[in-house]
């Protein structure tokens, strides 16, 4: 079935983001926002397609806004590619896109 999204929030966002052995995906949402719910079946399938290379995770700005903050998030959906300790936002919304967005991302070093 492939891997999960995992909500991330203030308390477990060090353990499963900076600690993360592997680049993460953070997507930026909220229950309300409309657009956020469009792209949840992309951000899970990404979930599916980079299980094992990539952590994808979900930010409630909502319940975080530190985090929003921290990252400087002023809409949603908002997703950014932590690798290597830089936060890198993604402007793709498509999956095909997406997908070759964060392929160029991953095969680049820092």
């Amino acid at each position: 079935m492939g891997a999960e999204v995992m909500s991330v929030s203030d308390t477990t966002y060090q353990d499963e983001v900076e600690h993360s052995e592997h680049p993460v995906l953070i997507d930026f949402w909220a229950p309300w926002c409309g657009p956020c719910m469009a792209l949840l079946p992309t951000i899970e399938a990404l979930a599916s397609v980079y299980d094992g290379e990539l952590k994808v995770v979900k930010v409630n700005v909502d319940e975080c806004p530190q985090l929003a903050e921290k990252f400087g998030i002023q809409g949603i959906p908002h997703l950014v590619l932590v690798k290597e300790g830089k936060a890198i936002t993604l402007h793709e919304r498509t999956r095909t896109r997406l997908v070759s967005e964060i392929d160029s991302l991953l095969q680049c070093t820092a």
